[in-house]
């Protein structure tokens, strides 16, 4: 049976006079008396309106709402609801309707309440805590095997710095020859060459930096931001330059540091851009806008490395004023953090060994036990683990873990790299530590990385209270210095699809793979899971200089390097 409001036959026509204009002539009008015949049909056809109760009759717009209010429904609050009783009425809200779309039978309760509403409830707060919550250095693996890797050769000189895309597709390097290559992460192949650019005129006619669309010298750093929107580069002509991925093209040439800029960090999920510079300042940018933001002071010697994560913070590395300072942007602060070994006086005085000087720190008891103290006369690199936490490498070969709420490290490791022999006329056969030339987290993750001269990729892993940290069993095998290093997550898909993944597993197993050895090697298996890459930058100099060399004769190649690593259940 239709319903009543419909059984109406009776048209209704808008009358001119029920509209009321806002201003002018017509409102004059509306002044005056209606006539009677307009008053007889308006009050007419409120009746009809208003009349009701028998069947076929207009029912009143009151009738239309419902008797009872559920006060389960999220649109209706009850006046005396607190904000917590709120917040908690439509969580229950949520459950129901995740339970109602998903379990439809490919689901039992356990796994549904365990797996799925508690992964969805609690990965948006986990991201954007601050804290370390992926727990998976004891599942990492390698993915294939140990010989699964990219190395990209194309730079004539050492490669300074490499960054991967966390969609798993682009790769790109920067060389001291002044160039940027972009990479095909699922072929392999050289897709773009951004190759250095001499400016134009001589003498004073000489064409002004900002006019060129490229670097005109070394470049030492790279930056990729977390959306793989933008690229931002940096070296010796004191320009960090601003690249459109997408385009492949030049976007623009920022200007302002005084000298060489030596490190570079895009904020996690933003694209504030942080420049680090030998001028012993800090500059922040707004690559959405292409706009400079401001200026930081503070470091007494040229900063040598530069780290950020999602939060409006900053860390950086003094290298030779030896302190490490977390900069509070937003708060215009920076905290100093002083590294280098203390004489005994100090640390006594300070607390840190008894009057007999022995140590009172259990954990550096155990580093210290039987090995040689190196004085740390330069920090060159840190990392972010979290928004509290931090890393730093320096020269004496020690990894420093650090808490802002502490201004002594919390845990060392000496000689993370070994030592270094080679001889003396004086002093005859002489042993040094090798530097820590470059430090990568997995940001929020109990995984890093390290890297010096020795030959190796070193992988550590944090123990669950963040108060040390041990090596773990794989390391990876390289030829050359580590120059820079990254930790990203992809997804699997486009890795494990790789050609040259592909070809690597093959040559292991000398011939076309079958299905059972695929699956164990992990080449098809966990296509919808995600993957660690360790991006790194090998060379046979250092970065920013030329201090040292690792010839060709020795094996060592400019090349960037991909290896991926499997994250086990």
């Amino acid at each position: 049976m239709p319903d009543a409001f419909f059984a109406n036959s009776k048209k209704r026509k808008r009358s001119s006079s029920s509209i009321v204009p806002s201003s002018g002539k017509s409102a004059k009008r509306l002044k005056q008396p209606l006539p009677s015949t307009s008053r007889t049909q308006k009050r007419r056809k409120d009746e009809e309106l208003s009349s009701g109760g028998s069947e076929g009759s207009v029912i009143d717009d009151e009738d239309l709402r419902a008797d009872e209010v559920d006060p389960g429904l999220s649109g209706e609050e009850d006046a005396n609801e607190t904000a917590a009783e709120k917040r908690l009425r439509l969580a229950k809200l949520y459950l129901d309707s995740v339970k109602t779309t998903l379990a439809e039978g490919e689901f039992d309760a356990a796994d549904l309440d365990r797996e799925i509403i508690s992964s969805r409830l609690q990965q948006d707060v986990l991201q954007h805590s601050g804290k370390v919550h992926l727990f998976i250095a004891e599942k990492i693996s390698y993915a294939g095997s140990s010989n699964s890797r990219l190395i990209t050769r194309g730079h004539r000189l050492s490669v300074t710095g490499a960054a991967a895309s966390e969609n798993g597709h682009h790769l790109f390097t920067c060389s001291k020859d002044g160039s940027v290559i972009h990479w095909d992460l699922r072929t392999g192949k050289q897709k773009t060459t951004f190759a250095k650019v001499a400016p134009k005129g001589k003498g004073k006619q000489r064409a002004r930096q900002e006019d060129i669309d490229g670097h005109s010298d070394e470049l030492w750093a790279l930056s990729l931001s977390s959306d793989g929107k933008y690229l931002a580069t940096g070296g010796k002509d004191r320009r960090v330059g601003v690249w459109d991925v997408e385009k492949g093209a030049w976007l623009k040439g920022f200007r302002g540091h005084k000298d060489s800029i030596s490190a570079l960090a895009f904020r996690k999920g933003s694209s504030q851009l942080y420049s680090a510079s030998h001028d012993r300042s800090v500059r922040l940018f707004d690559i959405s806008v292409l706009g400079f933001v401001e200026q930081l002071f503070g470091h007494q010697d040229r900063i040598a490395d530069i780290d950020a994560l999602r939060g409006e913070t900053a860390l950086t590395a003094g290298s030779r004023d030896k302190t490490v300072r977390f900069w509070k942007v937003a708060d215009e602060t920076q905290i100093v953090f002083r590294g280098g070994t203390k004489s005994v006086l100090r640390e006594v005085l300070e607390g840190a060994l008894d009057a007999d000087g022995d140590d009172l720190m259990e954990e550096d008891t155990k580093r210290r036990k039987g090995k040689q103290n190196f004085v740390e006369g330069s920090m060159e690199c840190v990392a972010m683990v979290d928004e509290t936490t931090f890393l730093s490498g320096g020269d004496s070969g020690t990894i420093s873990l650090w808490s802002t709420a502490k201004k002594k490290p919390i845990f060392k490791y000496q000689l993370a790299h070994g030592l270094a022999e080679h001889h003396s006329e004086t002093e005859g056969r002489v042993s040094n530590p090798r530097w820590v030339t470059a430090i990568a987290t997995l940001p929020y993750s109990d995984l890093f990385v390290s890297g010096s001269w020795d030959g190796y990729i070193r992988l550590w892993r944090l123990d669950r209270g963040l108060k040390s940290f041990e090596p773990m069993d794989m390391m990876i095998p390289i030829n050359g210095i580590v120059n820079s290093l990254q930790l990203v997550q992809t997804p699997s898909g486009p890795i494990t699809d790789a050609a040259w993944m592909k070809v690597a597993a093959e040559e292991e197993h000398d011939g076309e793979p079958d299905a059972q050895t695929r699956q164990t090697n992990g080449i098809d298996s966990g296509k919808g899971s995600r993957m660690v890459l360790v991006v790194a930058a090998i060379g046979q100099e250092p970065r920013t200089g030329r201090w040292l060399r690792v010839a060709a004769s020795e094996g060592a190649k400019n090349c960037g390097l991909v290896v991926p690593l499997r994250v086990g259940s």
